[in-house]
């Protein structure tokens, strides 16, 4: 089924399924998973997240060539930079990456090449363009919309939505605190954790809700059909789902850590640890290790345990990984994603049918 690029709230609702694969960088949101979502009523979107341009545009061409269905890409919002003493981190790191037989990363700041990435998505005429780790500029919100594009803006709290509103977004992704990966906070609290007081999902949707007059996503800790009816009885119009899909066949995940989420036996927590900003995944070694000492530093922490992460996986070692997996992971099930969106709905019409048959 086509969308009408009209209002977002009316493009989701004439989907078949009210399901969204979460952008998930690194490799993981590949543009096969995004066209099988896409292709089973649900939509999809690419991670633009340390991809170069040209990278970018062939994963959107080869979305193209796979599928006719709209779909989306997501921006990461560059923060401001900052000078930092890094030194005693460095030595950590230096040690890790002595351990397994690389140098250590530069820990440099960049933006991500955001600026290029926004061109190229308005050039490409992408149909929706989300952003998270803050609001785009309005300026960039009117020109996207000039194209027909719609804007989601990543959302934490209250007041966050409200400045996404303020720029003229079209809808809000609500992130949870169960949510894996990257919280999406706007500005990342140095002396908290997990980047300030988190809301768990359906707390994050209800203050929201009352805060702003837009369309609800529900992102955090979604991993189920009875999940999805859930967010949608918290009065989002689409659940946005990333663990879900980090162990469907078409996701780029690593072999070493989809053994680690199919055995389902680490706890989670949020930290630092690998990039500098607070993020939820499978607690290993290096984060129970270096997560207390990690300073707030985006993206050179990124950048200084690149090389880490990649020679950890290389040698089959969860230890040092970025294991990246919502509360919620060891209830996800390998499968196509095209099957996983159609059980979720089905799903969540039972869920939602039992939970009516108990008000009556």
């Amino acid at each position: 089924m086509i969308w009408a690029v009209t209002r977002v709230r009316d493009m989701i609702e004439q989907r078949n399924a009210p399901v969204i694969a979460a952008p998930m960088a690194g490799g993981i949101s590949t543009p096969e998973l995004v066209a099988a979502v896409g292709g089973a009523g649900g939509f999809g979107f690419l991670a633009a997240g340390y991809l170069a341009e040209d990278d970018l545009a062939g994963q959107i061409r080869r979305v193209r060539e796979l599928s006719s269905e709209p779909f989306g890409v997501n921006l990461f919002v560059p923060g401001p930079r900052r000078d930092l003493d890094l030194a005693e981190y460095r030595e950590r790191v230096a040690a890790e990456a002595e351990r397994y037989g690389v140098q250590a990363g530069s820990g440099h700041w960049d933006d991500d090449l955001y600026q290029a990435k926004v061109e190229l998505v308005i050039d490409e005429r992408v149909p929706v363009v989300s952003f998270t780790f803050g609001r785009p500029e309005k300026s960039t919100v009117d020109r996207l919309h000039e194209v027909g594009a719609q804007v989601v803006c990543t959302v934490t709290t209250p007041d966050e939505a409200r400045l996404a509103a303020e720029v003229g977004a079209d809808l809000l992704c609500v992130q949870g605190s169960e949510a894996g990966g990257h919280r999406g906070v706007f500005e990342d609290d140095p002396d908290s954790p997990a980047g300030g007081e988190p809301y768990g999902l359906l707390g994050a949707l209800r203050t929201i809700s009352g805060a702003v007059d837009l369309p609800l996503v529900g992102a955090g800790g979604v991993v189920t059909g009875a999940d999805l009816a859930a967010v949608l009885s918290a009065g989002a119009v689409a659940a946005q789902l990333g663990t879900a899909f980090l162990v469907s066949a078409e996701a780029g995940t690593a072999p070493t850590q989809r053994a680690e989420l199919a055995a389902g036996t680490r706890s989670t927590a949020i930290t630092r640890a690998f990039s500098g900003r607070p993020a939820r995944g499978l607690v290993n070694r290096f984060l129970r290790e270096h997560g207390p000492h990690a300073p707030a530093a985006y993206p050179q922490l990124h950048h200084l345990t690149k090389p880490v992460r990649g020679a950890a996986g290389r040698a089959d070692d969860p230890e040092a990984m970025s294991l990246w997996a919502g509360q919620t992971y060891a209830q996800a099930t390998p499968r196509p994603a095209a099957e996983l969106v159609r059980e979720l709905v089905e799903q969540a019409r039972t869920a939602l049918d039992a939970a009516g048959a108990r008000l009556r």
